[in-house]
């Protein structure tokens, strides 16, 4: 029997994809809360717990991208002149994001310039995020395997709507990140903050579902064609949504993370099962989109060796960096 290469690099790129949205998302979300911290120790806290780990998430971002433009050269040729403005906008969110990061540090005198700095990197960021995410829900104009359509037709009133909702979903990461990091008034403040962040998220779920079969009548077909199977997700990530809910409310400490994955882990899921295998929307599946076998062959080789490295490595640093942030003083165990 022989291997399908396009599947296992699809299964390869998605895995990508998911590991950056939840490992980058949560230090995303806490730069979207920054603003609205109780003090300036509450935001010494919520930057030195993600500061040993934020540069190593966007690893998988990089990981992603690479494999993207080997494995599936025809989702670079039509996503980048869709997306340019989106993915410029991502990248330099991510990029004052992180030149903010290091400043903040360092300087006393135009600190609070630099927290603004930080939250309007990471809330640009994750909004260019959200807005990719609709633009491939709602489909490309296609000819001839290239882009025909314009610079702007990616931003419409639903990608603006799932710009927000990820921008709310990564806030609730990043609370629930802070409960299990914090302690004191800073943990008590995200505990507060949750319950209403959760409603945020659950609302634009919501909205984006209805939409959803309105915008792509491909998914809308899909949905009631295969409607036992896709609705599993659905069904999961708000079961997920209950568990942050009631576990705040009794006030444990790692289980809202956990849950507040689950919610973006069975949405994302839903997203793929929505649209498989296609992957450039609304017509072109992973077979079309692929590179000759010899040099998904040749690429894969390499990742398997990267990303067993990757893992390990982003293993050892959240155990390394496993207790919980005092304030003025960073991590303790």
């Amino acid at each position: 029997m022989s291997i399908d290469l396009a599947i296992i690099w699809a299964v390869i790129i998605g895995f990508g994809v998911i590991m950056y949205v939840i490992m980058d998302g949560f230090d995303l979300g806490l730069g979207i809360l920054y603003p609205f911290a109780p003090d300036e120790e509450s935001r010494d806290v919520m930057m030195n717990s993600v500061a040993p780990v934020w540069d190593g998430n966007e690893t998988w971002l990089v990981l992603g991208g690479a494999g993207l433009l080997g494995a599936f050269p025809l989702v670079y040729s039509v996503f980048l002149p869709a997306l340019y403005i989106g993915v410029f906008l991502m990248l330099a969110g991510l990029i004052f994001r992180g030149i903010s990061f290091e400043f903040r540090f360092k300087s006393h005198k135009n600190r609070r310039w630099w927290n603004r700095a930080f939250f309007l990197g990471s809330a640009i960021a994750a909004f260019a995020q959200g807005a990719v995410v609709g633009a491939y829900i709602q489909g490309f104009t296609v000819e001839d395997f290239r882009y025909a359509g314009g610079a702007l037709d990616w931003l419409t009133p639903f990608t603006v709507l799932t710009g927000v909702g990820l921008m709310a979903g990564y806030a609730l990461l990043g609370a629930t990140w802070l409960i299990m990091k914090s302690e004191g008034h800073v943990q008590q403040w995200a505990y507060t903050i949750t319950p209403k962040l959760l409603i945020a998220v659950l609302a634009v779920f919501a909205i984006v579902s209805i939409w959803t079969p309105l915008v792509s009548p491909e998914v809308y077909s899909r949905w009631l064609d295969q409607f036992r199977l896709i609705w599993v997700f659905p069904v999961l990530a708000l079961l997920c949504s209950g568990m942050v809910y009631r576990s705040v409310k009794r006030q444990n400490e790692g289980l809202p993370f956990v849950m507040a994955l689950g919610i973006f882990l069975f949405t994302y899921l839903g997203l793929i099962a929505s649209k498989w295998p296609v992957i450039v929307p609304p017509n072109y599946t992973i077979w079309d989109a692929s590179s000759a076998p010899e040099s998904q062959l040749f690429l894969l080789i390499g990742f398997l060796f990267v990303i067993p490295i990757v893992l390990a490595y982003t293993a050892w640093t959240y155990w390394i960096f496993r207790g919980k942030v005092k304030v003025g003083e960073g991590y303790h165990h």
